[in-house]
């Protein structure tokens, strides 16, 4: 089974893990360091071709009940 959990490191290297995380045994893993201005930059990139999708009536009527009232 693969999961993927969310963790800071420190500029010492210590790994924290931002859930609990329980195994029955030692694992295996693999970290990749993510550069925080490029997932600000990627998020940005994406809106664009969401919207494409996002920005249309019948989606704002489908997801209408699940936004506070105004």
């Amino acid at each position: 089974m693969v999961r993927t959990i969310e963790a800071v490191i420190d500029t010492k290297g210590d790994v924290r893990l931002l859930e609990p995380v329980r195994l029955s045994e030692a694992h295996r893993a693999i970290v990749i360091i993510l550069d925080t201005d490029l997932a600000a930059e990627t998020s940005l990139l994406t809106e664009a071709a969401l919207a494409i999708d996002w920005n249309r009536p019948e989606e704002d009527a489908a997801w209408a009940r699940l936004q506070p009232a105004r």
